[in-house]
């Protein structure tokens, strides 16, 4: 395992140093899932947590499966296409991307007797079930750029050199690529380094960020009905995920010819960040038939705990200084790998729905998730220093109580049947700031704001055959700075430099299809 201490610093000092290990804001994508299942669940906003007879429900509620009376076979491809509109600099980008996904495959098995033999039985109906639910979809791409008169990130390397002396020998640090870069220079009378790059003058800087992967759940369920007034289901969960982030950052003078001792021209700095891994969680739910026409409902979801893997592979290209270099992993940098546990909130829902015979029905979820029990689990046993990880895992979890707090998430859907045939859907969804106000205020890398989830689809039913269409229309916010700065490092200046932070608007639709088929 070829792993340094200084990697381990990626949270506590300089936010996303260029090499780097486990990032808080990982946490968060990993504990941020909400189902993608099937066309009909999406139609009404996924508020399906007492509406029941959907493969979707294994996810969310698992006492669904007390509403089924046949076995079913389902399958939902998608189509997701993104639109993201930055504004860095107060100069604005624009990026679209599409993707084909595969949202839900599922079979229900269901024993439901008739006649004398329903009349003679307390479980009216017994379900097993087994499959896969998509949980989150990593996938977009984006860029932004603008041009910087107060700041530089080669900051960032003179930085890492004056808070840890040494940090210039250690390879892959912050300070080993901007010295080996010709970006920094040590001043011989005070020992301290600074950057050649004369920022003042303008720079233009340029992040490219493309990111990919998913989350997917395999479930195996078993739930049933007792005498039609409570129902009862219980999923074992065993996710697993594959997330992969490639970012590019650029700069370059404005005025090349203007007051450049030190001759610098440029610099770009990629990433290959590639993380997965599986878990396991538990889910039990129950709901509860108040009267013919109204249910309630409520589920416990436990924290799922993650074996991950973390691959790291940085790049570096600089002219500067009348040379020309180029380090990347394996020939001057280290390829970083890690293995570590990681655990995600607990989560708990509460449901409501209000049902009309031949008409449709009204529902309404409730969920709670508190994102400040997210924890790292870091090996035993000591780094390639003979450092323990203990308090860089105890430093990791401290800030996450700090960035996170609780959220709340508010799902709300309604199905009207139209004819005995066809049913239309509507839904919203409203998700919860996740980050506190030091997150916002503090957070070194990004952070984003509430979701709010418009969806609508359509459903056709037939006696052996079943069809939907459903779009989920997602739109957030995203604050996030293209490098960060440890200020108490910082020396080019008699002031901190104050990185500017880019605005990332992200609208994402989601189009799917289910095909079922009732046996």
């Amino acid at each position: 395992m070829q792993f340094r201490k200084y990697v381990l610093l990626s949270l506590i000092t300089a936010g996303p140093l260029l090499a780097r290990a486990q990032d808080i804001t990982e946490a968060f994508n990993l504990s941020n899932q909400t189902v993608q299942g099937t066309a009909r669940s999406m139609g009404f906003g996924n508020a399906l947590g007492s509406v029941g007879g959907d493969f979707s429900s294994l996810s969310v509620n698992p006492a669904g499966l007390g509403v089924y009376r046949s076995s079913e076979l389902t399958f939902t491809p998608s189509l997701s296409l993104n639109s993201i509109n930055s504004i860095y600099l107060n100069t604005s980008s624009t990026d679209n991307s599409s993707k084909l996904n595969i949202n839900n495959f599922g079979l229900v098995f269901t024993n439901a007797p008739k006649g004398a033999r329903y009349d003679s039985r307390n479980w009216k109906s017994v379900s097993f079930a087994f499959g896969v639910n998509k949980m989150a979809d990593f996938h977009r791409s984006y860029n932004y750029s603008g041009t910087n008169y107060t700041g530089s990130a080669s900051q960032m390397f003179e930085s890492d050199a004056n808070l840890y002396p040494g940090n210039d020998t250690f390879m892959g640090s912050l300070a080993y690529m901007g010295y080996q870069s010709y970006l920094i220079n040590q001043d011989s009378a005070s020992g301290l380094y600074k950057t050649i790059v004369p920022f003042s003058h303008g720079v233009n800087q340029l992040k490219t960020i493309e990111e990919g992967g998913y989350i997917h759940e395999y479930v195996i369920s078993l739930g049933g009905n007792y005498k039609e007034v409570l129902m009862l289901g219980a999923t074992l969960g065993i996710p697993t995920f594959n997330y992969w982030r490639n970012s590019s950052y650029s700069e370059s003078l404005v005025h090349p010819s203007t007051n450049n001792p030190d001759n610098f021209n440029n610099f770009n700095y990629s990433s290959a960040l590639s993380i997965y891994g599986q878990g396991v969680n538990l889910k039990f739910g129950a709901i509860y038939k108040v009267s013919d026409n109204f249910r309630i409902g409520a589920s416990f979801h436990s924290p799922t705990y993650y074996s991950i893997t973390d691959n790291f592979d940085p790049t570096i290209t600089a002219n500067a200084q009348g040379h020309s270099t180029s380090l990347k992993a394996d020939n001057g940098l280290y390829k970083n790998t890690f293995d570590y546990n990681f655990s995600t909130p607990w989560k708990g829902i509460l449901s409501a729905t209000l049902l009309v015979k031949n008409f449709g029905f009204l529902t309404f979820d409730y969920e709670y998730v508190d994102y400040t029990t997210m924890r790292y689990k870091l090996p035993s046993g000591v780094d390639d220093n003979g450092n323990s990880f203990l308090p860089t895992q105890n430093a990791l979890n401290n800030e996450i109580k700090k960035v996170y707090q609780p959220a709340s998430y508010i799902k709300i859907g309604g199905e009207l049947k139209l004819t005995k045939f066809f049913m239309a859907r509507a839904g919203f969804g409203y998700y919860g700031d996740a980050y506190s106000k030091y997150g916002e205020e503090n957070s070194a890398n990004s952070y984003t704001t509430q979701r709010i989830d418009l969806s609508a689809g359509l459903g056709f039913r037939f006696e052996h055959f079943f069809t939907d269409f459903g779009l989920v229309h997602s739109t957030y916010t995203g604050y996030e700075k293209p490098y960060s700065v440890d200020y108490s490092g910082v020396t080019s200046g008699s002031t901190a430099t104050v990185v500017p932070t880019a605005k990332v608007d992200y609208v994402v639709n989601n189009l799917a299809l289910t095909l079922g088929f009732k046996f």
